[in-house]
């Protein structure tokens, strides 16, 4: 039997003892002060009645909590666990498998461990993540012309109507609607600041975003609208080379993003984005030079809008945009990874250019 979660006195047992085999699985939520934190976190504990627990990331920020400062709820715990990184290597292999409890059980792991790995690292478990894929393989096979009930029978699904409710949950779309239609693959992107969810087409990346960003279903959806493709899980050409840039982003070694981008911007947010790719990294600018940039000097609120819409983080930073006054201000994926960016550039920078001479500084 797969684990169920306490009731909320024994998690709240739990969050004052610092149980760390809690860790990952649940959240606790402080009313009063408006953040969500581990379980282990070592801050000051709040009282019982000011606490609420959640099964996910998600489920935290959609009480309007927001992460923890002390124990960083949203950073990644490392390296993928040996069960999560075997298993992930089994789905890719037969990513048609219709895997159950007893699979796992028979590979020799524990369903509850396995489950309680994957929601830690990913928000879902193994068995919802293998069915996401047995459904991307079905909309794959009917963007290409296959039928409704070909792809089903390929799926494994013996009901008509629960793998059409399965692709309407994946994609929004019925079935007999996505054929022929164009296909866009989505896959997560481990970084030392969280996953990443990059969508793209067999050409150019679409999307690049945390995967706990707020706004990340409204921006899937205008993907949606802006493009008319249907979305897949799995990886292709473009999202494989953003994945190799980041790594050597993240490991200091280049800031150099070539993948080629599909921006579904106005022709000003356009505009605003490929001014946001000429800052330098280890440098910041100030809404008002932005502006002063583009010959809009009156366009400081337009160009905040421009930098919030755009969805392609890091690859285009938008983290290099700051207040007057130089503070940290407007970044989805948080303001603790907007700092963390700022200092690996600077650092980054300095390591491998020495000291800077000029530097769009705020005024």
């Amino acid at each position: 039997m797969l684990f169920q979660r306490p009731d909320d006195d024994t998690l709240y047992q739990a969050l004052m003892a610092r149980d760390s085999g809690y860790d990952g699985f649940v959240y606790a939520g402080v009313t009063t002060t408006g953040v969500f934190c581990r379980i282990t976190c070592p801050a000051r504990k709040p009282k019982r009645e000011n606490v609420t627990f959640h099964d996910t990331v998600a489920q935290c920020f959609e009480a309007g909590l927001r992460p923890c400062k002390r124990c960083r709820p949203l950073a990644p715990s490392g390296e993928a666990e040996p069960v999560v990184a075997t298993l992930l290597e089994a789905l890719d292999r037969a990513p048609g498998r219709r895997w159950s409890e007893d699979d796992i059980a028979r590979v020799g792991y524990d369903p509850s461990t396995v489950r309680r790995a994957f929601k830690r690292r990913y928000g879902i478990s193994f068995l919802e993540m293998a069915r996401l894929r047995r459904v991307a393989l079905a909309v794959e096979n009917i963007a290409g012309g296959a039928s409704v009930i070909e792809a089903q029978q390929e799926a494994g699904f013996s009901s008509g109507s629960g793998f059409r409710d399965a692709v309407a949950r994946l994609i929004g779309e019925a079935p007999r609607q996505m054929r022929g239609k164009a296909l866009l693959r989505a896959d997560w992107i481990e970084t030392p600041i969280g996953t990443m969810v990059a969508i793209a087409d067999d050409h150019a990346l679409h999307l690049l975003e945390f995967l706990e960003r707020t706004a990340l279903p409204a921006e899937i959806r205008k993907l949606h609208k802006a493009t008319g493709s249907t979305i897949a899980m799995g990886s292709n050409g473009p999202i494989e080379q953003t994945r190799n840039e980041l790594a050597a982003y993240f490991a200091g070694h280049a800031d150099h993003f070539r993948t080629r981008l599909a921006t579904h911007g106005t022709p000003f947010e356009r505009r605003v984005w490929e001014t946001l790719r000429t800052i330098p990294p280890g440098t910041v600018m100030n809404y008002a030079r932005l502006a002063a940039a583009l010959d809009r000097p009156d366009a400081s609120r337009a160009v905040g809008r421009a930098n919030g819409a755009n969805q392609f983080a890091i690859v285009i930073p938008c983290h290099r945009v700051v207040a007057a006054n130089g503070s940290l201000v407007g970044y989805g994926g948080g303001l603790w990874r907007k700092r963390w960016l700022l200092e690996h550039e600077k650092l980054m920078f300095q390591n491998h250019l020495g000291p800077l001479e000029t530097c769009h500084a705020p005024e």
